[in-house]
């Protein structure tokens, strides 16, 4: 089998690490899809987009004179197909928003935001009723704050 750069080919993942997985071509070759390669996502660990033993399209970026061979999963895949089948949605709130972030599922950025601005509203809202209190006491020693 010749290799050369534009062409997709059928590769297994032999093994991954923390900035890309190391895919068998066969006949004896090996080549690595980088880590910003993987997936049109955003992707922070390669585990959640690849296993090992996967078999998967690659398209063959380039072959080095000293035999790497680099290769995308991205640019292999066609338009609007998802990269990960099992992708869920998570709407956060209050009570599993550390869950989800433990369970590394996905939240758009939107609902994060969302999230964020009402905590922040909810805290400023305690944080001014507190300082409220403290200057509303006579005789204490405290002078009361206008906000």
């Amino acid at each position: 089998m010749s290799l050369e750069a534009g062409s997709i080919v059928k590769g297994i993942v032999t093994g991954i690490t923390n900035f890309g997985a190391f895919i068998d071509l066969g006949e004896g070759k090996t080549g690595l899809i980088h880590i910003s390669e993987v997936a049109n996502d955003y992707v922070k660990n390669v585990n959640d987009f690849l296993k090992e033993g996967q078999a998967l399209d690659v398209k063959v970026l380039a072959v080095g004179k000293d035999g790497k061979i680099s290769l995308s999963a991205k640019q292999a895949e066609p338009e609007g197909k998802s990269e990960r089948p099992y992708k869920r949605s998570v709407k956060p709130s209050r009570d599993n928003w550390k869950l989800a972030s433990t369970e590394k599922r996905l939240v758009s950025f939107d609902d994060k935001l969302s999230n964020f601005l009402k905590e922040s509203e909810e805290n400023m809202k305690t944080l001014k009723s507190k300082n409220k209190n403290k200057g509303s006491r006579k005789g204490n020693g405290y002078v009361k704050k206008c906000f």
